[in-house]
């Protein structure tokens, strides 16, 4: 297939064009460069530079490459800077979304893939958490998510699109060649990283009195490899009815583990600062993934907490500016 993968500069979008070439797919990229780094693109994948809320531009791709199916990374990511931003957020993350579908059903394109997240979940009642559980975001960011998720819906009883959303929880780790930059970074496992690195020189840990076993927050990692192959997954699955699916390793760890890991895979001391909590983070995102499991056949490479920081600590080490 031409597969369109929107965000295919960034982390888990770079990671998965380059398992789509694997798989024998045709790869166009289309990335903004705001947070993505042309240098993670494939050589094998052609990458056109633009804003995907230019429907000029959509139109000129999707006139030009004949795509069959988009998978979709687009969206801005921080949860906390989405408390002080929405409008921003929202603009991007829903309006993007918006007139990439638009051009889609102009283009009769109707296999789509979106990047979701745990957020739409908020503060969760059950753990670990089953797609059917309520839809309550607890910020912009995670609202997005859900406003795009029902627009989906409609598109696919209205226009005939077949979507698969795909709710991950953490992705970290790192392949050979890949890994994990955004300036700035905000994500645990890079920023600890980078405390090892001596390119900080403390890691703030947001909170240390929530209801969990240490007092921190706990979240369930998925190593961005296991990700990126489950959207290649995905693409066979839109031959069918549209479906949601959490993709996570089923289990949960801490902050205070992710560090003492680190700390172990690194051999460094990483210091810590403790910081008041952030608004917006539930206490505890662990994913219930069965149904990924059955229906798509996707389980986890790279389950436990180790060899996931073990590649990211590779990565890092060989990459200290990350892409430059």
């Amino acid at each position: 297939m031409r597969v369109l993968v929107v965000g295919g500069a960034g982390y888990i979008g770079s990671v998965t064009t380059a398992e789509l070439l694997a798989a024998g797919h045709r790869v166009i990229v289309c990335d903004s460069l705001i947070s993505g780094h042309a240098a993670a693109v494939s050589d094998e994948a052609d990458l056109i530079v633009g804003d995907v809320r230019d429907q000029e531009m959509l139109a000129r791709v999707f006139a030009d490459h004949r795509i069959d199916a988009v998978v979709y990374y687009g969206g801005f990511i921080v949860a906390g800077e989405s408390m002080s931003e929405p409008g921003r957020y929202f603009a991007n993350n829903i309006g993007g979304v918006i007139c990439l579908l638009n051009t889609m059903m102009e283009y009769d394109v109707k296999r789509f893939v979106f990047s979701s997240s745990a957020a739409v979940y908020g503060q969760p009642q059950v753990v670990p958490i089953p797609e059917d559980a309520p839809i309550n975001p607890v910020n912009p960011y995670g609202e997005s998510k859900a406003v795009v998720e029902r627009l989906l819906r409609w598109y696919d009883s209205q226009c005939g699109l077949r979507y698969v959303s795909l709710r991950y929880f953490n992705a970290a780790g790192a392949t050979a060649t890949l890994g994990e930059d955004h300036r700035p970074e905000t994500h645990l496992i890079p920023i600890v990283l980078q405390v090892a690195l001596g390119q900080r020189e403390v890691v703030p840990l947001y909170g240390t009195d929530y209801p969990t076993a240490d007092g921190t927050c706990i979240r369930d990692y998925i190593h961005v490899l296991d990700l990126a192959r489950a959207h290649v997954l995905a693409l066979n699955r839109l031959k069918e009815a549209s479906a949601v699916y959490n993709l996570g390793n089923g289990q949960g760890f801490s902050n205070l583990q992710v560090i003492e890991t680190a700390r172990k895979v690194s051999g460094q001391d990483i210091p810590v600062r403790e910081e008041p909590r952030r608004p917006g983070d539930p206490p505890s995102l662990v994913a219930s993934a069965e149904k990924a499991h059955s229906e798509l056949g996707w389980r986890p490479q790279f389950p436990t907490l180790a060899e996931i920081i073990e590649s990211a600590w590779r990565w890092h080490r060989e990459h200290s500016n990350g892409y430059g």
